[in-house]
C-alpha cells in the first residue's frame, strides 16, 4: 500500500479497533501466479503484541490452495468520502478521496476436520465467540453428523501477522482549516453515511491532537 509519512499510522490499539470494528475483510492470494480474492469475515486477536487473524474459506473455493502456499493479506475497509476541491482555501486544487484502510500480511495455517477436530473446533469457537456468542449452545446441540458435514466443507486458518499497515488518508496534507472545513462538510452529508463517517473520524482525531 502506497503510504505517505502523513497519512501513516502506527499505533497498535488504533489499528487493531478498526480492525475489529471492520472484521468483513477482503482476503488476497496468489494461485499459480495470479491474484485470487475472497471477502471473509475475520477475527482479530492480539497477545504480547502479536495479532493473528483466524478464519475459514469454503472448501471448494480455489484460493484454499494457495493458502499455505505463500503470503497472503487481508484488507481492512473503513468509511471513506469524495472531497471536493471547494472546500479547500486555495483556489488551485483537484478533487481527492478520503479513507481509512488497514493491510495485514501473514502466512496462513490452513485447518481442517480430518486434520484436526480440536483445531476446527476452536477455530469454531474463537469464530462464534466473536460474532454471536450466543449461538455455541445451538451449534453444540446440533447432531454430530451435521456439524461434521458443516466442518467437511470448509478449510479453516489462522494467520500471525507479519506486517500491519495501517492508512487513515483524512486531509492531513492540508492546513488545518482545510481540514476542519472537510470533516464539517462531510458530516453534514447526510445521504451518504460514509461521508459522515469519515467526517466524524476527521473530527474526533483533529480534536484528540487539540486541533
Amino acid at each position: 500500500m502506497y503510504l505517505p509519512k502523513s497519512f501513516r499510522e502506527e499505533n497498535l490499539e488504533t489499528l487493531l479497533a478498526f480492525m475489529r470494528a471492520n472484521s468483513f475483510a477482503t482476503l488476497v492470494s496468489v494461485l499459480d501466479g495470479v491474484p485470487i480474492a475472497s471477502h471473509v469475515p475475520l477475527v482479530v486477536e492480539e497477545a504480547d503484541g502479536v495479532v493473528t487473524l483466524h478464519g475459514h474459506l469454503a472448501r471448494q473455493n480455489p484460493q484454499c490452495q494457495a493458502l499455505a502456499a505463500a503470503e497472503s493479506l487481508a484488507i481492512f475497509s473503513g468509511p471513506h468520502a469524495y472531497v471536493s476541491p471547494t472546500l479547500y482555501e486555495k483556489y488551485e486544487s483537484v478533487p481527492t478521496w478520503n479513507y481509512i484502510a488497514v493491510h495485514a500480511y501473514g502466512q496462513p495455517q490452513t485447518l481442517t476436520l480430518a486434520e484436526s477436530r480440536e483445531a476446527m473446533d476452536a477455530m469454531l469457537a474463537t469464530m462464534i465467540s466473536a460474532y454471536e456468542p450466543g449461538y455455541q449452545g445451538q451449534w453444540d446441540a446440533l447432531p454430530e453428523k451435521f456439524r461434521d458435514g458443516m466442518m467437511h466443507g470448509i478449510v479453516g486458518f489462522r494467520m500471525v501477522v507479519t506486517r500491519l499497515e495501517g492508512k487513515y488518508k483524512l486531509s492531513q496534507n492540508r492546513s488545518l482549516a482545510d481540514q476542519h472545513n472537510v470533516a464539517a462538510a462531510l458530516r453534514q452529508q447526510h445521504h451518504d453515511p460514509a461521508a459522515v463517517a469519515t467526517g466524524e473520524v476527521m473530527r474526533e482525531r483533529l480534536a484528540s491532537d487539540g486541533s
